[in-house]
């Protein structure tokens, strides 16, 4: 989520400087700033441009007086992408910011265009990190924010859930958690997330590897083609797969008799997924978890191009004599999908 960098939080301070990548977080920045400004004068003139429309005379032209002292919002995306001339007027204007202005900065952060960075923090500005969330813990504590921010409770589970049933795209997430917020009164849990998104949750990676460790092998295979069909990465399944088979390999090798809540700090996992992990690994032994790991390791090389086909590979566990019993009778020896 969107995190502040500074002491100021007012979104109309003159200067409002969002760095990052991740274009909800964005687009949030720039509409806080648009509200403020429209509550404290409903006439207030926005200016939204592309760092392609601000050219050298540009900012000086918008930012000049109005006859009528209107509050002006300038937005700049892509600032990082600004000449040099132009850039040059920013940092000038940067120096003496005029009133009844707010001027919103979108920089991609990184090296490009960094002096423009430095000049606006330098000249004190508001800033707002939106950074791309790329790790699964990131994005759970995203969803947990939106739903604070809604005012809602929901359980640890249900936060799990939709984020492996919606995925990577932030703004999916936020405009279901809405959802959920609008259409169900109390605490929301896993069985509603379920019953809202049973196709989607169906369809996620993580989903296809919980019932493949569970020996599950027909809904693991229904739920993989269903991934695959609906355009889950291949990658990102046997991700997945390598992710559950080494929290059970990290379970089973821990002190038994462990506090649940010492071993999510120890094994780095939230105490919920030590629950299910727990149910996972029944029947499981060193070398089933063993096999399952070279059995993924070969499917990932198939879906990476070592093989002619990835859905193959997945469904076969990387082919080649990986197949493994899937039967109640012989657990131990699960691994990837036909394992």
């Amino acid at each position: 989520m969107a995190t502040r960098k500074n002491s100021t939080d007012d979104p109309l301070a003159p200067i409002t400087l969002a760095v990052g990548q991740e274009e909800l977080l964005l687009d949030r920045a720039v509409r806080e700033v648009v509200a403020a400004a429209r509550a404290a004068d409903a006439d207030t003139d926005v200016r939204d441009l592309t760092s392609d429309q601000l050219q050298p005379g540009t900012l000086a032209e918008l930012a000049s007086p109005s006859l009528f002292s209107e509050r002006k919002v300038l937005v700049v995306r892509n600032a990082q992408d600004l000449s040099a001339d132009t850039v040059k007027e920013v940092k000038a204007y940067l120096a003496a910011p005029y009133e009844e202005i707010a001027l919103v900065l979108l920089h991609a952060g990184g090296v490009k265009g960094k002096g423009l960075l430095d000049a606006a923090r330098k000249a004190g500005a508001r800033e707002i990190a939106c950074p791309k969330m790329t790790k699964a813990a990131d994005r759970l504590a995203f969803v947990r924010g939106e739903f604070r921010t809604l005012g809602r409770s929901a359980t640890p589970e249900a936060c799990q859930t939709l984020v492996d049933a919606i995925g990577s795209d932030l703004r999916e997430l936020a405009s279901a958690a809405a959802q959920l917020c609008a259409d169900v009164e109390g605490t929301i849990d896993e069985a509603v997330v379920g019953r809202y998104y049973t196709g989607r949750a169906e369809a996620s990676s993580f989903t296809v590897a919980d019932r493949a460790v569970e020996g599950r092998a027909a809904e693991a295979l229904e739920a993989l083609r269903w991934s695959l069909a609906t355009g889950v990465a291949p990658v990102l399944i046997t991700s997945a797969l390598a992710q559950a088979v080494r929290a059970i390999g990290k379970l089973a090798s821990a002190p038994r008799g462990a506090r649940p809540g010492d071993l999510a700090r120890d094994l780095g996992m939230p105490p919920w997924k030590i629950d299910r992990v727990r149910q996972q690994m029944r029947g499981w032994s060193a070398d089933g978890v063993a096999d399952a790991l070279r059995a993924v390791a070969a499917a990932d090389a198939g879906v990476k191009g070592g093989g002619d086909d990835p859905e193959y590979a997945l469904e076969k566990g990387g082919g080649g004599g990986g197949r493994h019993d899937t039967t109640p009778d012989s657990p131990p020896r699960r691994a990837a999908l036909c394992l």
